[in-house]
């Protein structure tokens, strides 16, 4: 089994009647993007880009099931408007009366990499001030039980110890995040996004030249670089990836890790991005991010964080994220 998220309290975000008629995913989503704004003091935002791995699965399995069971007459139509994946940002846009740009990247390991970096172009060009931007997926059992017979999933114990002795499959995770980003000054911000690149198979040699140029861009080197916060999941195919990167970019710095926490999911870089900027908002580490135990003990204030995805070593991102 899998460990399911735990529900909040949807009635400040939606209505009971509204909510009834939404799946999780679809409810989670709205939920955070009403908080992300109340949060940053917007009412509506220039542009809504999300990404999602694969939408809301579970109302695809309904709608297909009830193909199934009904033998393709008589079919409930919310299942199947559910089902689209551009349906979670389009329901942000109804709820909130956003008319402005609205898209949804559907790239798997990285399609919320892909919506950061939509984003950042539109606001970088002045097309937008703000933009709510999003990664949202969710697991059901049967999804569950079809990745796992492809290896997916960690066997047996799946804590921090278990997790950073590199074997087959990870620990299943959901994901449902929503940013603001702004292109103007804000009060209290988490961090700032200073800049996002995304490359398509890379070399270790280019990826490498690519982020010592982006701190070079940045007024940073590696060795000024306060932690690196990266995918590591327990996974040894996923996890080697990003080892050797980080032997030639890291240095002193520490490397973070928060799917042992999160778990593995195609939004899991939403996650990433949030921690990460958490993070830099009260200038310090949890000793649960750092991947080795005995860098735990390092209290410095930190400023600036390297995130760093790749999904199987084919698409790879780099955000560097600083106060």
């Amino acid at each position: 089994a899998f460990n399911e998220s735990i529900e909040p309290d949807y009635k400040p975000f939606i209505q009971p009647i509204e909510a009834r008629r939404m799946g999780k995913l679809l409810k989670r989503a709205v939920a955070t993007s009403i908080d992300a704004l109340q949060k940053s003091v917007c009412d509506s935002p220039d542009a809504i880009i999300f990404g999602t791995g694969l939408g809301c699965v579970e109302n695809t399995e309904k709608f297909l099931n009830a193909v199934i069971d009904n033998d393709e007459e008589c079919l409930p139509p919310t299942p199947f408007m559910q089902s689209t994946h551009n349906t979670i940002s389009s329901q942000v846009a109804l709820k909130l009366q956003c008319h402005g740009y609205n898209s949804t990247y559907s790239h798997r390991g990285t399609s919320f990499d892909s919506a950061l970096l939509d984003a950042c172009m539109q606001l970088e060009r002045g097309q937008i001030r703000t933009a709510l931007v999003g990664g949202h997926d969710e697991m059901s059992p049967d999804y569950f039980k079809m990745l796992g017979k492809i290896g997916y999933w960690r066997n047996g114990k799946t804590d921090a110890q278990s997790l950073r002795q590199p074997g087959l499959g990870s620990i299943a995770g959901s994901c449902s995040c929503s940013l603001l980003l702004s292109n103007q000054p804000m009060t209290q911000p988490l961090a700032i996004i200073r800049d996002v690149q995304q490359f398509y198979h890379p070399t270790q040699e280019q990826l490498t030249a690519a982020a010592q140029q982006m701190l070079r861009e940045n007024n940073l080197i590696i060795n000024y670089i306060d932690a690196v916060m990266t995918g590591l999941s327990g996974d040894a195919a996923n996890d080697r990836v990003y080892q050797e990167l980080c032997a030639k970019i890291a240095g002193q710095a520490p490397v973070l890790w928060y799917k042992h926490l999160f778990g593995e999911s195609f939004s899991a870089s939403a996650i990433g991005l949030y921690v990460t900027a958490v993070c830099l908002q009260k200038r310090r580490i949890p000793a649960s991010l750092y991947y080795d135990p005995q860098q735990a003990s390092d209290h410095r204030a930190v400023n600036n964080i390297l995130l760093y995805n790749h999904f199987q070593n084919i698409d790879h991102s780099l955000i560097l994220v600083t106060v």
